[in-house]
């Protein structure tokens, strides 16, 4: 007779959801298929050759402990970068002991859920969200209390109806999650306005903030806003930067920003959950950062991505049906369109696939599961002419439903 694991599986482990958009990859893993549908950077403009070059100075100058364990916080000398380099953006008042590398920014949502919280408790998102802190939160049982989206960002009135109502049923939540600049998946970003109006409700209905900006140094239009935390100031926000977008995922590292008693206990959430990040990919990142080539290839992305979006944006007005919307990010990975409500889209992935296609369904991003309209589009790791035709074979199938 074989174990049922079904019946020691946690409460918790019993309402774990995969990630749609993982799942989704499994499916177009075709080169015959274009895929709009991953966040990925174009590996095409990697620079292979100064990787290299920082890999193996790494090894041979620190090599017994680039290979070797680590400290929980990270490597002194990388914090210390990521410091100088947040105090270049505005970001004051941050001290050593303020800064953590994490494993991505996805392992700082895991930690953050983690610290805050419990089953039950509520935690305000936008709508739609990022689906990776969805399932952060969903997998510590969370309840969402969610905040619609505009071109501006979060709505600041509704937020504030939302926080009056849950302070009538005497309900305290636990944070705000906000993805600011060139939203994952909606491509908005928050104007200053709503960003000054966030923290004011942060102070007024004491509030935690999560400030999650995997995208902002990738702006390619438009002037630069502050960050929450330069605005802000790290007493009620804690911020999650990540390498992943702004240089090369397989690198796996990413770091958070919070006062020194959050800190602390998630020190002690990643000491349980990998003891340290990778001490060789830090040592790789550093050498990488400090000689000034991080700046050089985010300006080669600042180049490029604008040709891929204005390919897109051009396509969608050519191919797709009337009736349909989307938005003009001015930098980041995506475009959010919204089709005829008549048309599910989520129903009509895997006649995409058929078609030679693939997106992310919209539904993926909505903590409640409310939405059927929507498609997330990831114009970076595409080429323009793929862009194109990918956009001309959606447009042909979503006009076959109509």
């Amino acid at each position: 007779m074989s174990l049922n694991a079904e019946e020691l599986f946690s409460e918790r482990a019993l309402g774990f959801r995969p990630s749609e958009i993982r799942e989704l990859l499994k499916l177009v893993d075709s080169p015959e298929i274009i895929s709009l549908a991953g966040g990925m950077p174009d590996g095409r403009f990697f620079p292979i050759d100064r990787v290299i070059e920082a890999s193996t100075f790494a090894l041979r100058e620190y090599g017994k402990k680039a290979l070797q364990y680590g400290s929980t916080e990270g490597i002194k000398k990388l914090r210390v970068l990521l410091m100088d380099r947040m105090e270049k953006e505005g970001v004051s008042g941050i001290d050593l002991d303020n800064v953590i590398i994490s494993t991505a920014s996805q392992q700082g949502l895991s930690l953050v859920a983690q610290v805050f919280v419990n089953p039950g408790d509520t935690v305000i998102v936008e709508e739609p969200s990022y689906l990776g802190a969805i399932q952060a939160c969903a997998s510590m049982q969370a309840e969402f209390c969610t905040v619609p989206l505009d071109k501006d960002g979060m709505q600041m009135d509704i937020l504030e109806d939302r926080l009056k109502e849950l302070q009538k049923a005497h309900i305290r939540p636990k944070f705000v999650y906000t993805v600011p600049n060139f939203h994952n998946p909606a491509g908005v970003t928050m104007t200053l306005e709503r960003r000054k109006k966030l923290i004011e409700l942060a102070h007024t209905y004491d509030l935690l903030i999560i400030e999650d900006d995997p995208y902002g140094e990738i702006r390619f239009e438009g002037e630069s806003i502050p960050s929450l935390l330069a605005l802000g100031g790290k007493d009620r926000i804690v911020a999650l930067r990540t390498f992943s977008k702004i240089s090369f995922p397989g690198l796996r590292l990413g770091w958070i920003v919070a006062r020194e008693d959050i800190m602390n206990k998630i020190i002690v959430g990643k000491q349980a959950a990998d003891l340290c990040s990778p001490a060789l990919t830090q040592y790789i990142s550093y050498e990488f950062v400090s000689r000034g080539w991080l700046d050089d290839y985010v300006a080669v992305v600042r180049r490029e991505y604008p040709k891929k979006k204005n390919a897109m944006i051009a396509a969608l007005e050519q191919y797709f049906p009337a009736g349909s919307s989307w938005t003009d990010p001015q930098g980041g990975l995506f475009v959010w369109a919204k089709v005829p409500e008549a048309i599910d889209t989520a129903a009509m992935f895997r006649e995409a696939i058929s078609a030679k296609v693939a997106y992310v369904v919209g539904i993926a991003f909505y903590p409640h599961r409310n939405d059927n309209c929507h498609m997330r589009l990831n114009f970076s790791a595409v080429d323009p002419e793929h862009i194109t035709e990918g956009i001309h074979r959606l447009g042909d199938l979503l006009k076959s439903k109509m």
